[in-house]
């Protein structure tokens, strides 16, 4: 991606984080971008491209790199994905010059899902592409430390892979809709991460 197309897409993230899809009109766009109307044209003819290009490039910067997660353990692996939770978000944040707070992207970030769900019909295909990678990386996870004698439990291993991530995606929106930062979004379901593995530790 070239210098020119990462602005445009850094000042519109910007501009739908603040606002939404709805309140942000192209003219907007193209004025704090500082391009001449030629040169934003030449990468966007409209918003509903450009709000598609914003999501998928916020979808590329928090990629997780799930190989890079612990094998030794359970414990190991979520305490591993919160950790990089942080980092992501602190990585994205960064690319905006603080001129947005963490409780910003994530609060505007479920808003601007939802957007693109009713705009995109094909969205919604990539989010359960998501959902279903994640879980399977969980579910992996599950089964080795089961495999090693760590847990025991009568759930199905994807069972568990579900309570740990649906803890975390309902504990994570209570503390965003509280306005809380993202380190104080993580902290209260790694404990309650942490409840739910000593119920199932061996």
């Amino acid at each position: 991606m070239n210098d020119s197309k990462e602005h445009i897409i850094l000042i519109s993230s910007k501009l739908f984080l603040q606002k939404s899809f709805k309140e942000v009109t192209m003219k907007e766009i193209v004025e704090n971008t500082g391009l001449s109307k030629g040169a934003f044209y030449h990468y966007f003819t409209s918003k509903e491209q450009l709000f598609l290009e914003v999501l998928n490039y916020f979808f590329e910067q928090v990629s997780r790199k799930y190989e890079n997660y612990s094998n030794e353990s359970l414990y190991q692996f979520y305490h591993d994905y919160a950790n990089e939770t942080v980092t992501l978000t602190k990585k994205y944040l960064a690319k905006f010059e603080n001129e947005l707070s963490e409780v910003s992207i994530t609060m505007n970030y479920f808003s601007l899902i939802f957007d693109a769900l009713k705009l995109y019909p094909e969205f919604r295909e990539k989010i359960i592409t998501e959902f279903n990678k994640e879980i399977g990386y969980w579910t992996k996870a599950v089964e080795r430390a089961r495999s090693k004698g760590e847990i025991y439990s009568p759930m199905t291993d994807k069972e568990i892979s579900e309570l740990f991530m649906y803890l975390s995606d309902g504990v994570g929106m209570h503390m965003i809709m509280r306005g809380m930062d993202i380190q104080n979004i993580i902290n209260p379901f790694i404990n309650l991460w942490d409840k739910l593995y000593a119920e199932i530790k061996a």
